[in-house]
């Protein structure tokens, strides 16, 4: 089992760091939290969960324990995998997740693309008792928080549609709902753009 990876970040998207440690370089699937905490560092550390199928070998990265502790959480309640936690994770910030579960809020989960009614349900009944136990502070709901540099139109755009077909969405209609955000605020970070774009698709 790997417990971290530790290395060089030699490529980074809002969806995938690649790490490299003693020359072999692990292409790691990441939330946007962990996107936002790793941006710009050369060196990283990254707490690894191993999903290990018939067909595939993912690594999923997580720049705390706190977050890797929710997503395994996630990854218990029935009808939940890998992918669909991590687009919670990439939706909502740990705390506001926790906020979210304990005040048992299934309208705003069932924002996230891919949770229905009852999943979101179902991940309230399961998680609600459980969340106390990671000791995440649950703050106010926050819009998102952005960065203060200025990033151009052109690579925000370029990275947040390249996440979410990533993530498994359609190109078409991603670059339209991503192009509709940046028109209407130029300068939001990629993170909270692609945040923006996972409540429209």
């Amino acid at each position: 089992m790997i417990e971290y990876i530790k290395g060089e970040l030699t490529e980074l998207t809002p969806a995938m760091a690649v790490v490299e440690c003693s020359g072999v370089g692990y292409g790691i699937s990441i939330s946007l939290n962990t996107y936002s905490a790793i941006q710009g560092k050369k060196e990283v550390k990254l707490f690894i969960y191993e999903a290990i199928r018939e067909d595939a070998h993912i690594l999923y990265g997580f720049s705390n324990k706190q977050e890797r502790e929710l997503f395994l959480l996630l990854i218990s309640v029935s009808g939940i995998g890998g992918n669909t936690a991590r687009m919670i994770l990439s939706a909502l910030t740990p705390s506001e997740l926790c906020n979210v579960i304990s005040s048992g809020n299934d309208k705003l989960l069932k924002t996230v693309k891919g949770i229905g009614l009852k999943t979101a349900q179902r991940i309230i009944v399961d998680l609600k008792d459980k969340i106390g136990l990671i000791g995440i502070e649950t703050g106010p709901l926050s819009a998102g928080s952005s960065t203060s540099a200025a990033i151009q139109y052109s690579e925000v755009y370029e990275e947040a549609v390249a996440a979410l077909t990533m993530l498994g969405f359609a190109q078409a209609p991603s670059q339209k709902v991503v192009s509709s955000i940046l028109k209407e605020a130029p300068d939001t970070p990629v993170e909270k753009v692609i945040k923006m774009a996972l409540k429209v698709l």
